[in-house]
């Protein structure tokens, strides 16, 4: 793929992974979620975010409640 980014913070070396997933709401759009995704699996972000919207649109809006709940129990 291309190297492309659309956030304005550089992406944190692999090297400090901590195991640990978190949101990341300075990055984040709405609530965090997928910029804390990026951080634990170390994908593009971007990536991310078209997995969610295609999934919730061919789970018929089924990862909306999951979203939000992982929003609202992490960290």
């Amino acid at each position: 793929m291309s190297d492309l980014r659309f956030e304005d913070e550089p992406r944190r070396p692999a090297t400090s992974f901590s195991g640990k997933f978190h949101l990341n709401k300075p990055r984040g759009k709405l609530m965090g979620v997928c910029a804390g995704l990026t951080d634990y699996t170390d994908w593009d972000v971007t990536l991310i975010r078209v997995a969610f919207v295609i999934g919730t649109l061919a789970g018929f809006g089924l990862l909306i409640p999951i979203y939000i709940a992982t929003g609202l129990i992490a960290d």
